[in-house]
């Protein structure tokens, strides 16, 4: 039970992406509906058994933890968690502990994540206007961001911005981001606006930029060369030469990863997603609750949940209409 994970298309599954927590301090439009109504708490794994969950999978060759939430810092008690963690990153198993945040918490947990062993930290940020940010956003506070992300920089975090892309919204303000990202030493990744959720009541087609278009749109004020670089995520990278920054494009619609996906998700109440485009799903909360003196069964669901992880995700918006849609919101899943 110590090979490591591999799925039918010969990738080896060595990035686990969890979701602590369905709660979040924000409501922005692409990730969940105004009027959220919340996972009871008895059916979310506790940080004990994450805290199991995850092992198991190090156990298994996961050399990289990513955690997402909803707003992963706004679960009671989740620096235990982490601090928990860190004995992976001290014996050599865990290569990367890392977090995704709306940034809202930083200020009050960066040094405690930097003593965690958490190196590197992803703050969603789409827009650098305040009015804006309050729009998209429904709830939250773009000073509170802002101060979160120079606590972090100060604690020795190193940032980087996911912003997605969004027509007839951020559009403008690319030089502007692109600028203050520079100006800080931060790291900025597009992403293309994916269709999950309660499209009733948002326009994703509507929404969709396409991250071709915001490459065409730095090619005409820098000079762009393409990185080989790859992170373990799914982002293809250029540098700015004039900046000598790097930009990373997400792009699950106009040009999808899937070939060389290496990640899988598990939500906050145990369910692994093998793919974020597809809704076959597995427990593996049953396993952790029934056999709590053993990890085999726990291990041989991690394992049969691989072996049917599909070749790709079906997201498409060529035909102008919206295919392979997820009625699942995206915190569901984990951002």
């Amino acid at each position: 039970m110590t090979a490591p994970l591999i799925d039918p298309f010969m990738r080896a599954i060595t990035y686990l992406r969890v979701s602590v927590t369905d709660r979040c301090d924000f409501r922005c439009v692409y990730c969940m509906s105004e009027n959220m109504t919340f996972l009871p708490k008895k059916e979310l794994l506790t940080l004990e058994e994450l805290d199991r969950l995850c092992s198991n999978f190090i156990n298994l060759g996961v050399e990289k933890l990513r955690i997402t939430g909803g707003e992963p810092l706004v679960r009671r008690g989740i620096m235990t968690f982490f601090d928990g963690m860190k004995r992976h990153l001290d014996s050599g198993a865990l290569k990367e502990l890392t977090l995704t945040t709306n940034g809202s918490q930083l200020e009050r947990f960066a040094d405690d994540l930097y003593a965690a062993g958490v190196r590197r930290v992803n703050v969603s940020l789409d827009t650098l206007d305040e009015q804006k940010f309050a729009d998209i956003t429904r709830w939250g506070r773009l000073p509170q961001v802002l101060r979160g992300i120079d606590a972090a920089q100060r604690a020795g975090l190193k940032i980087k911005i996911n912003a997605v892309a969004l027509k007839g919204f951020n559009e403008p303000e690319l030089p502007r981001i692109t600028e203050w990202c520079a100006e800080r030493g931060i790291d900025l990744t597009w992403i293309e606006v994916m269709p999950m959720g309660d499209l009733g009541n948002e326009d994703r087609f509507g929404q969709y930029w396409s991250l071709k278009d915001v490459r065409a749109r730095y090619a005409e004020h820098y000079t762009v060369t393409d990185l080989a670089e790859r992170t373990g995520g799914p982002a293809r990278y250029v540098r700015l030469e004039e900046t000598g920054q790097k930009i990373g494009f997400i792009t699950p619609l106009s040009h999808n990863f899937c070939e060389s996906c290496n990640r899988v998700r598990v939500t906050c109440t145990g369910e692994i997603y093998m793919c974020l485009g597809q809704e076959d799903v597995a427990d593996l909360r049953a396993p952790l609750r029934e056999y709590p003196d053993t990890d085999l069964p726990l291990q041989e669901a991690i394992r049969a949940a691989i072996d049917r992880k599909p070749k790709g995700h079906d997201f498409d918006y060529s035909r102008q209409r919206i295919d392979g849609q997820m009625p699942r919101h995206m915190s569901h899943t984990g951002g």
